[in-house]
């Protein structure tokens, strides 16, 4: 039990590495918001959670929306009356190569991964502030170090994941906060089923441990930064990748 007491809330927890780290979060004690688009799968989470002895809720939002990201911290507050932690796990793909994509899919993506990521720290953070306490974890990938073809909107945002963590990071350390930052390489999620199976394996071939990761590997270092444990890590970047990236 960890995290006992702190609320934590995790974007994109209702499926893949935002489903595994809003039940590892869960299982260490936190009270777990799950901030997503979709309810179906985000009630089965919660329902789970439940189930196993954990307390958690759902609140539906698009955070690329600040509307709607204002309104689930408020109703985060309302339950909870404080967020220790923010895990801005949610993030999307639209792939073209560059010559093909077209300004909305640039855009879809920069809105969800960047300026999400963006607008919910913003949200939390005076909150923080007040309380001298934060954990925020940001999720970047092996993409925003290394480049992927026909996926430069999302490296792009993934890059400057990377900077923003690190310029938070100085800015929010002597407050109270550490923002750190995850960076997956290739996990067995939705996203990386629809990666064509000739890439796939090319991909697997260059990771030295011989294996994609499961998003329980990324769940439990979210627990790790989240914790006691982690509280000297600020303005890390943590690499989750089986070696691909050295």
């Amino acid at each position: 039990m960890r995290l006992k007491d702190r609320v934590a809330i995790i974007t994109g927890g209702s499926r893949g590495i935002g489903r595994a780290g809003a039940i590892a979060l869960a299982r260490e004690g936190a009270k777990v918001v799950i901030a997503s688009r979709g309810k179906d799968k985000a009630d089965e989470a919660v329902n789970l959670i439940k189930a196993n002895g954990g307390e958690a809720i759902f609140i539906q939002a698009d955070i690329g929306n600040p509307e709607q990201v204002q309104s689930m911290v408020r109703r985060t507050l309302e339950q909870y009356k404080k967020v220790d932690i923010l895990v801005n796990n949610a993030g999307i793909t639209d792939d073209a190569f560059f010559e093909k994509m077209s300004r909305r899919q640039w855009e879809r993506v920069v809105n969800v991964n960047l300026n999400g990521t963006f607008y919910c720290t913003r949200e939390v953070v005076p909150h923080m502030i007040e309380n001298r306490y934060g954990r925020i974890i940001n999720t970047s990938s092996v993409s925003g170090k290394k480049g992927a073809i026909a996926q430069s909107n999302y490296a792009a945002t993934k890059a400057a994941i990377i900077g923003l963590t690190l310029s938070l990071a100085q800015e929010l350390g002597p407050k109270g906060i550490t923002v750190n930052a995850v960076s997956p390489g290739f996990i067995h999620t939705d996203m990386t089923v629809r990666i064509p199976e000739k890439i796939r394996l090319n991909a697997l071939g260059k990771i030295p441990v011989g294996k994609f990761g499961l998003p329980e590997d990324i769940a439990n270092t979210y627990v790790f930064l989240a914790g006691d444990e982690g509280s000297y890590y600020n303005g890390s970047v943590l690499d989750i990748d089986g070696g691909i990236s050295v």
